[in-house]
């Protein structure tokens, strides 16, 4: 299926691994030219190599902090200069820390508005115009499982990527005559550092070891397994693609089937 991403210029922000990193390399496999961002300016470049050696396309880089007004500019610029315009944009963010809600203090809530919140409204803010002027454009947005069903301990990610959804499917309305989509799409457990933080983290929590976290996870997921970050990657360069142009304010789950709701 030929996706109609060749020469599209894309976004892709906490890509120098992980999720961020699969999206970035299905995009710079279908031809898309991909500028990825992230705060650690030796691990980005790094990661930009790694897609250039892979892939063999346009692969740019930009160390900035998207919780800054000035990393959101500083990202958003370099597209801009780079490539001229950005028709595609998937903000991605590091899962804020797990915890339950006493020991979460709202400086800690405030941190994570800044990381997960004001970073995806603001670059969308930057981004959009031209999209909506050239009439096409995708926004795509990394939340969680934990919008449609919240898991014990993640206070922070449940309740701050649900405002995010609720953003996503406001903006899709306002934007959809424009010929600009803006979905969100939810990874299930993925071999992920930040899914092998969590196991261990409950492990440490409940005395048990980071084997059997990990076996009571696959046993609550239907196709007994945790998910690889390609196959994450390559539902996310769907829904950015030209293919998936009449699919707009949606919330996709890539995740085994493991949410047992009906939306």
């Amino acid at each position: 299926m030929d996706l109609g991403l060749k020469d599209k210029a894309a976004i892709v922000s906490a890509a120098s691994r992980g999720l961020g990193y699969a999206v970035a390399r299905e995009l710079a496999a279908e031809g898309a030219r991909v500028m990825i961002c992230a705060r650690d300016a030796e691990r980005v470049e790094a990661a930009r190599a790694a897609l250039v050696a892979e892939t063999g396309a346009d692969v740019r880089a930009v160390a900035a902090d998207l919780a800054t007004t000035e990393g959101i500019a500083a990202v958003a610029s370099a597209a801009e200069r780079a490539f001229g315009q950005v028709d595609i944009l998937v903000n991605n963010t590091g899962g804020p820390p797990s915890g339950p809600f006493e020991k979460l203090s709202w400086d800690l809530w405030q941190r994570e508005v800044d990381n997960l919140l004001r970073g995806t409204v603001e670059l969308t803010r930057r981004v959009l115009p031209g999209m909506r002027e050239r009439k096409w454009g995708r926004i795509l947005n990394v939340t969680s499982i934990t919008v449609k069903q919240p898991v014990d301990g993640l206070m922070l990610s449940n309740s701050l990527r649900a405002a995010i959804t609720g953003f996503a499917r406001t903006l899709a309305t306002e934007v959809a005559r424009d010929g600009v989509t803006v979905n969100c799409i939810l990874p299930g457990f993925t071999k992920t550092e930040r899914v092998e933080q969590l196991s261990a983290a409950t492990a440490e929590r409940e005395g048990l070891t980071v084997a059997e976290v990990n076996a009571r996870t696959e046993a609550q997921i239907p196709m007994r397994r945790i998910g690889e970050p390609r196959e994450f990657g390559a539902m996310a360069a769907f829904l950015v693609s030209e293919r998936a142009s009449y699919v707009t304010g949606q919330s996709v789950a890539v995740d085994g089937g493991w949410i047992r709701g009906l939306y």
